[in-house]
């Protein structure tokens, strides 16, 4: 059985996944992890399968693509296995006027003190720039990265909450 890295994007449109669902379902693919989202009127969906091989769901996949309004790639990758916790999860949140550099460095501040991000989304609605993530840190270091971000946040003049994750909500 092979495991498969599965991206789609284009123009959005109601019924992209079912239309891709459908797909692999009839070639008997596994959907095990998937994650989809509009970002500004393009759709974009990245899930990973188990099936057959790469080059036959993406033949599969083509007719999606045909009027070139979607763009499906398929390409197999080595099946981790379940994988433990690298730390305790967390969630992020930073919110103020859209300015370049946010992510960059709100994220380089989770990475520096070993910090994993396990799921990001950032939205723009008008000028305020919102970013949500999931993240792992190391058990200890949740307070010394909390006063960074917030240094961080004021440097770039945004607002940032760093609190446990509920693992029932996760």
């Amino acid at each position: 059985m092979n495991e498969l890295a599965i991206t789609v994007i284009g123009r959005d449109r109601p019924g992209i996944v079912a239309d891709v669902a459908e797909v692999l379902a009839r070639l008997g693919a596994n959907l095990t992890d998937s994650t989809m989202t509009r970002l500004r009127g393009h759709f974009a969906m990245t899930l990973i399968c188990t099936g057959p091989d790469a080059a036959e769901v993406e033949t599969a996949l083509t007719p999606l693509a045909a009027e070139g309004q979607l763009l499906a790639t398929v390409r197999a990758v080595t099946p981790d296995g379940e994988v433990a916790p690298a730390g305790e999860p967390y969630v992020l949140a930073v919110h103020g006027s859209d300015r370049m550099g946010i992510v960059a460095a709100m994220t380089r501040v989770l990475v520096d003190a070993g910090g994993n991000v396990t799921d990001l989304s950032t939205r723009l609605a008008g000028s305020l720039y919102v970013v949500l993530a999931e993240v792992e840190l190391p058990s200890g270091v949740a307070e010394a990265v909390i006063g960074r971000l917030h240094r961080t946040a004021a440097e770039l003049g945004v607002e940032v909450t760093l609190r446990p994750a509920d693992p029932d909500l996760l």
